[in-house]
C-alpha cells in the first residue's frame, strides 16, 4: 500500500522525465525555426520562381489549343498538361433565397433540394433528470473520481503531453 511519501517521490521521477523530455522538445523547436529562418528567403523565391514558370507555362498552353485535341493532355517530365472539362460549381448569396425559391417553383423536389438536420441538442438534454434521459435512449454516466496527473506549465507542453499520451496508449 502507498503512502503519500511514495506518491511524492513518483511524481518527483515523473517531473524530472518530463522535464528531460521538455527539454529535448524546446530543443528541436528552436531548431526548427532555425532552419525555417535560414531557409525562408530561398523558400520564398523558389515558391515565386515556381508560379512565374507555372503562368509562362500556362500561357503556352492557352496560346496552342491546336496542340491538345487528340489527346487533349500530355506528359512531360512528371508533368501532366494540356486541356480538360472544366468542373462546374454552384454557389449563392443567401441560402435562404434559394430555399424559398426552390419551394415555390419545386416544391415536389423539395424534400431532395433541400437539407433539413436534426439532431439533439446535449446543452438542452442537460436540463433533464436521468430518468427523462433514460424515456428517451440516453444513457447516464455518473461521474466519480478518476486519476489524473497534469503539469501546471506552458505551450511546449503541448507537444510533450502528446509525446505521452501516444506512449502511455501504446503500453495501456
Amino acid at each position: 500500500m502507498s503512502n503519500l511519501i511514495d506518491i511524492e517521490r513518483a511524481a518527483k521521477k515523473f517531473a524530472e522525465a518530463r522535464e528531460h523530455l521538455t527539454t529535448i522538445v524546446t530543443t528541436m523547436n528552436e531548431g526548427i525555426e532555425t532552419i525555417k529562418r535560414d531557409n525562408i528567403k530561398r523558400l520564398k523565391k523558389a515558391v515565386a520562381n515556381a508560379a512565374e514558370e507555372h503562368d509562362a507555362l500556362k500561357a503556352l498552353i492557352e496560346a496552342t489549343p491546336a496542340s491538345f485535341v487528340k489527346p487533349r493532355s500530355t506528359v512531360f517530365h512528371g508533368i501532366k498538361l494540356g486541356f480538360q472539362k472544366s468542373k462546374g460549381k454552384i454557389d449563392w448569396a443567401d441560402s435562404e433565397q434559394v430555399i424559398k425559391l426552390i419551394k415555390k417553383h419545386f416544391p415536389e423536389q423539395a424534400d431532395v433540394l433541400i437539407a433539413t438536420t436534426e439532431k439533439p441538442v446535449k446543452e438542452a438534454l442537460n436540463g433533464l433528470s436521468a430518468a427523462e434521459l433514460k424515456k428517451i435512449g440516453c444513457n447516464v454516466n455518473e461521474g466519480g473520481d478518476v486519476v489524473f496527473i497534469k503539469p501546471a506549465d506552458s505551450a511546449v507542453d503541448k507537444m510533450v503531453d502528446a509525446l505521452l499520451k501516444d506512449a502511455t496508449a501504446e503500453v495501456e
